[in-house]
Order: C-alpha cells, then structure tokens, then sequence
C-alpha cells in the first residue's frame, strides 16, 4: 500500500523519500526517464521497461543557478527546471539516464540545446496545430523516433503488443485520476483544491503503479463516503473556482491556499498540472501508435494554433464543476498562455457571463501582497 503523510503535512519529507526510492531503482538497473510536459507519450516510456520522472521546476531556489546561463526575463518554470539540474542537486535529474523534451515554447526548446551538455535528451516536435491532417502524420512520425530511441538507447523491443498493454494500463490509470478530480464536482467539495494539487505531485515521487492507483482510489472512496455521511444536502456558499493557465505546482502556496484562505473553493483545474492530458482516453481498438498520436495530439495547450479542444473543456467543466469564477493562472514569459488569455477571459465573461481574473506571476514571493488584494476583490464581486 502507497503511504502518504496524511494531509501532506510533511510533503517534503515525501519528496525525500522519493530522492531514495529512485536511487533503489538505479541500483536494482531500472532505466529512469527524466520528462516535462503531458505531451510525454509515458505509454512508450512504460514499454521501454523504464519509469518517469517529472523534471519541471516548482520552486524559486535554483533559478539563480539558471540565470548565469539562461536570461533573467524567462518563464520560471524554465528556469528553475534548468537550474535543478546545473545546480547538480537534484537527485531525480543525477539519476536519469535519459531526457525526454517536446517543443512546446521557444524557451524549453533553445533550453534544451544547452541542457543536452548535461545530460543526454531526446526532443519530440510539435505540430503547430491539431486539425489539419499532416499533423496527425507529423506527431506520428515524432513518436516513431522516441519509440526508436528508447529501444536504441535502452536496448529493449517495444512491441504491438506490449504498447496495447501500457495503453489499457495508462487508460486505466487517467480514469482513476479523474475520479479524484471529480471529487471537485460535488457540492460542497470533500476536498480542497489544495490538497487535490499537492496530492497529484506527491504522486510523482511515488513510482509503483499499482500502489499509486490503490491510494488514489481509496482516498476518493473516502471522501465520497465522508461527503455521503457528513455533507451531502448542505450545499456550501463558497464561492467555486475553476483554475486555468500554466502549472501551478510552483504557486501553489501564494495562490491556490491564497484562494482558498480569502473564502473560496477550489474545485476544477483545467491546466497542465490538472485534467488537461487526462481528459481523453487512448483508443484501445486501433494501432498502439495511432492510438498514443491521437491521444496526445488532442491535448489542449495554448502552444497549438488553434486552440479550440481548450474553450470546449472549459465549456463543459465551468457547468459540471458548477463555477461561479475562472482565474487564469500564467507563468511570467509564457507567451502562447498569456496571449491566449484574451480569449479565455472572452470566452469565460461573455459566453458563460462568469467573473474572470487574470494573473501573470512568477515564483518568488515579491507580489503575495498584490496577489491577495486582487483575489479578494474578485470574491467580493461574486
């Protein structure tokens, strides 16, 4: 059974434990995949017999190792990814024996030419966009050639027939996920967007599968018995808050508890740290790498021009989620998000007539104060 700290009270301490489980899985010859994005096919990684580990930045403490190589005006996320590595502090970086990139900003990409010093990486090239037909051929060919790294570079034989398997496995893991996402859908929510975050990226220093849907699946049944016994009926008058934008690991404590601690509830994340890639099934039916191209095409992100998969979501999520207000959460220097922000606040004040708010931000702690004023006069206005 995956133990966790109960209310992540000692995350950190989670995230050390995770430093030493990823050690015991060099030592017992277990490849290990450094990725960063959803856009990661992990069915391929799974099939190579290799597990993942997520190398994005979430905290403001390496970026100043970043900055002697990488420029100040720059996403933090970026930055801070670079940095746990140049910083040669991170564990989960020093044991990976390879890197998976996808072109998803012009930052990550020219970053990764300099991280490849480092560490050895593969990039997958995005399409610019999702309907015409030649991306679905392009993103095709891009997972043709992480399928051929991977067996080059770890000596394996991913077959038809095992990648059916991780994509069942995979499927069945999404659908895991979003039923603790849901949680969010019941009103009152059992559960604070909060926790629903910090429990998600707690998830990644964990790398036994089954464990990893065990828990999950046993923390939702527990909190929907506690909304059955204990809340149902009682609908709450906080105020419920879809999230949107970038991730939001790295701002969770100056905006989401932020949020929450002014009086509101958090109940949806639509954004890279929440629904976004689990949203949509792989096709069990149809060729493995047929299935994964379109599964991981149809991702929505602001990369992809246009964009329409995202305000279909956002459509649907703002009414089974019962949301009386979006904020839109976005990475400083991330430019496809904030300049898609135009129209998500359109989209979110004039088609489903819901207040909006808008918040450009980075990881250091130099606007908490700022941040607090604005979300409070947004809850004021509901």
């Amino acid at each position: 059974m995956l133990k966790l700290p109960e209310n992540f009270e000692n995350y950190e301490e989670a995230r050390r434990e995770g430093f030493l489980k990823v050690k015991d899985l060099k030592e017992k010859g277990v490849p290990v995949v450094g990725i960063f994005c959803t856009y990661t096919p992990m069915e391929l990684i799974h099939a190579a017999g290799a597990v993942a580990v997520s190398l994005c930045g979430t905290s403001n403490g390496p970026i100043h190792y970043a900055e002697k190589d990488l420029p100040r005006n720059l996403c933090p996320l970026i930055k801070s990814s670079y940095g746990e590595a140049a910083s040669e502090k991170c564990p989960y970086f020093y044991f990976a024996d390879l890197l998976v990139g996808e072109t998803t900003c012009d930052g990550k990409k020219k970053m990764y030419e300099i991280l490849n010093e480092l560490k050895p990486i593969h990039v997958m090239h995005l399409p610019q966009g999702q309907e015409p037909d030649h991306a679905f051929a392009y993103w095709k060919e891009e997972l043709v050639r992480l399928k051929e790294k991977l067996e080059e570079f770890f000596d394996v034989k991913i077959t038809d027939e095992i990648l059916r398997e991780e994509i069942k496995e995979r499927n069945r893991e999404r659908k895991i996920l979003m039923d603790f996402y849901e949680l969010g859908k019941l009103n009152p929510s059992p559960i604070s967007g909060s926790e629903i975050n910090e429990t998600m990226e707690a998830l990644g220093f964990q790398f036994d599968r089954n464990a990893q849907c065990e828990f999950i699946a046993e923390r939702t049944k527990e909190l929907r018995n506690k909304y059955e016994k204990e809340l149902k009926g009682s609908k709450s008058d906080k105020p419920r808050i879809l999230v949107t934008g970038c991730p939001v690991n790295g701002v969770r404590d100056k905006i989401l508890r932020t949020i929450e601690d002014s009086g509101a509830s958090i109940v949806a994340f639509e954004n890279c740290s929440g629904v976004r890639e689990k949203i949509r099934l792989a096709d069990e039916d149809i060729d493995p790498i047929d299935s994964l191209t379109q599964k991981y095409l149809d991702i929505n992100c602001s990369v992809m021009t246009p964009n329409p998969r995202r305000f279909k979501d956002l459509d649907e999520m703002i009414d089974e989620y019962e949301v009386d207000a979006v904020i839109e959460i976005v990475l400083q220097a991330c430019h496809t998000f904030n300049i898609e922000a135009h129209n998500v606040k359109q989209f979110v004040t004039e088609w489903k007539q819901k207040p909006y708010l808008y918040i450009e931000t980075d990881y250091s702690e130099l606007d908490v104060g700022q941040i607090n004023t604005r979300i409070n006069a947004l809850l004021e206005m509901i």
